[in-house]
């Protein structure tokens, strides 16, 4: 017996590896706990989830971003917060595990994700400096000493063979050693503190986020704007259809799609935003306040917006009515000129406060056509998701190369000289919307009773305008739809087709002809790099 309990002290005794996993997640939850709380400090963008989101965004394919957006929609950046969190779950396990035997080496992990995720935001394009490591600086720091402190205190496991553990309970009466039930509540307080601490943390840090925030809803809910100078002519009675299931004229706000890269919506100080116009060309460079251009003569069109990662039939485009100022006024007062009246410039780069560059045609935002700076929609201020205080609104021409959301900085420069954001990830540099069309109603894989249906829908071409839409039941002929009136060539247009339908699965199919004369082509291309093309059908079934 003596010589067993000799034998028995001589084994090594390790915390168990499943406790040491728990302590690595513990601490790794009390590390961004506390990034959290600090960035709601510094400022909310440069925490390390949104910092390191915002890069794994940045070098997507694009491929890749148009699948996310296909699959996911508008819930693509909650789906890549959540992949980036269980990504890092997985690493605390494996760093808590591996610190049971090698302690230096799994804190000394936890300090590396702290120093990448304090380079990635002190390297983001929007980034305010040095003081955006802090959150993951500090963040690691705690995490690094929690992990070190439990696995500390984990309750200590003999690692031996069936009868060596038989003989110590054997010892003990059938009852585990006193002291491993002393570690073991000891490490289960800590944790619970530690777990608990985080939480409390946590919250602080989402209160305080909130509260800053606050002040900007204050500001936007304070802002009135003035009357428009140029109102929007009334849309025509007759522009509407009372059809059940067809999108209404103009898209609800809390309806219109959003598509852009801010893991977290910028809350603007509007006292504070400021836009400088600049570049080459710009004779008389400027800055302008919210309330500078407040203070301009305001015009109030209804145009469509469309973007560039639409499919066919896609949900991605809607009608609104935008108020603002005027850009070509702007550009002239700054002393630009287009390039078909000699400006040197071709290309306006126009930048968000969330470090988005997006190029612009100048010839395009000074022909004529409506292009503002807005700063209201549907009769009120900006939504923050869509831009407030301050965004870019360009007839006829994709998101991706005129809407610039949250707007700060005004650039002339050449096409040749500089590519933006979306140019240099693979899409292209003018992209003026393509003819679409869209069925509505029948949705997809419905089931219909034969008789009377109505088939409707939406269509668009801005700056040239819908002058036809056919539809075509199978391979049968194609037939011309009613079309609703049309309030300007900027917005989509409404049409309807009666159809008799008869028992069996049937393919419906919608094209449409601009006013130039060009049919929407049915050759069916993806979106990259300037949009996608194609026919669009549904498929239903008529019992």
């Amino acid at each position: 017996m003596r010589e067993e309990e000799k034998d028995r002290r001589r084994r090594p005794r390790w915390p168990h590896p499943a406790l040491g996993a728990l302590s690595g997640v513990l601490a790794g939850f009390a590390s961004l706990a506390v990034a959290e709380l600090v960035a709601a400090v510094v400022r909310p963008e440069s925490g390390p989830v949104v910092a390191v989101g915002g890069a794994s965004v940045d070098a997507a394919p694009a491929p890749v971003k148009d699948w996310a957006i296909r699959q996911f929609g508008t819930d693509d950046k909650l789906v890549l917060l959540l992949g980036i969190l269980a990504s890092l779950a997985v690493l605390a396990l494996l760093l808590g595990a591996l610190a049971v035997r090698f302690r230096q080496v799994g804190t000394a992990g936890v300090l590396l994700l702290g120093a990448a995720g304090a380079a990635t935001a002190v390297s983001r394009p929007d980034s305010g400096g040095l003081t955006d490591a802090l959150p993951s600086v500090v963040g690691a720091a705690v995490g690094a000493l929690l992990l070190r402190l439990l696995v500390g205190r984990l309750p200590q496991v003999e690692r031996s063979s069936a009868s060596a553990s038989g003989s110590a309970t054997e010892e003990t009466g059938g009852r585990p050693p006193a002291s491993a039930g002393r570690d073991r509540r000891g490490f289960m307080l800590t944790a619970a503190s530690a777990a608990a601490a985080s939480v409390t943390v946590g919250a602080a840090g989402r209160s305080l986020s909130a509260s800053r925030g606050q002040d900007a809803v204050a500001d936007r809910l304070r802002t009135v704007l003035p009357a428009p100078g140029s109102p929007a002519r009334p849309v025509p009675r007759t522009a509407r259809l009372r059809v059940p299931g067809i999108s209404p004229f103009v898209t609800p706000t809390a309806d219109f799609y959003r598509v852009d890269t801010a893991l977290v919506v910028p809350a603007v100080d509007v006292t504070a935003w400021r836009l400088r116009v600049h570049g080459t060309g710009v004779r008389r460079p400027r800055t302008y306040s919210f309330d500078d251009l407040l203070r301009r003569e305001l015009i109030e069109r209804n145009i469509t917006l469309t973007c560039v990662s639409n499919e066919v039939g896609g949900p991605y485009v809607g009608n609104a009515r935008w108020t603002g100022v005027r850009l070509a006024d702007l550009l002239a007062e700054c002393g630009v000129e287009p390039p078909s009246r000699g400006g040197p410039a071709d290309q306006l780069v126009s930048r968000s406060v969330d470090g988005m560059t997006i190029g612009s045609p100048v010839e395009d935002v000074m022909d004529g056509r409506d292009a503002m700076l807005a700063l209201g929609m549907n009769g009120e201020p900006l939504p923050f998701e869509h831009g407030f205080p301050v965004r870019m609104v360009v007839p006829g021409l994709y998101g991706f190369v005129s809407a610039c959301k949250w707007i700060r900085d005004i650039e002339l420069t050449t096409f040749d000289a500089y590519d933006p954001y979306w140019v240099r990830r693979g899409w292209a540099r003018r992209a003026p919307v393509k003819t679409g069309s869209r069925i509505d109603t029948p949705k997809p894989f419905a089931r219909l009773r034969a008789g009377p249906v109505m088939i409707a829908g939406v269509a668009w071409a801005q700056r040239r305008g819908i002058g036809r839409v056919e539809v075509r039941v199978d391979d049968g002929p194609w037939r011309e739809a009613d079309l609703a009136s049309e309030d300007t060539r900027d917005t989509w247009r409404q049409w309807s087709l009666p159809w008799r339908a008869t028992p069996g699965g049937h393919t419906l199919t919608v094209r449409a002809t601009d006013r130039t004369g060009a049919v929407q082509t049915g050759r069916r291309t993806r979106t990259v790099p300037d949009g996608a093309d194609g026919w669009h059908s549904v498929v239903v079934t008529v019992g």
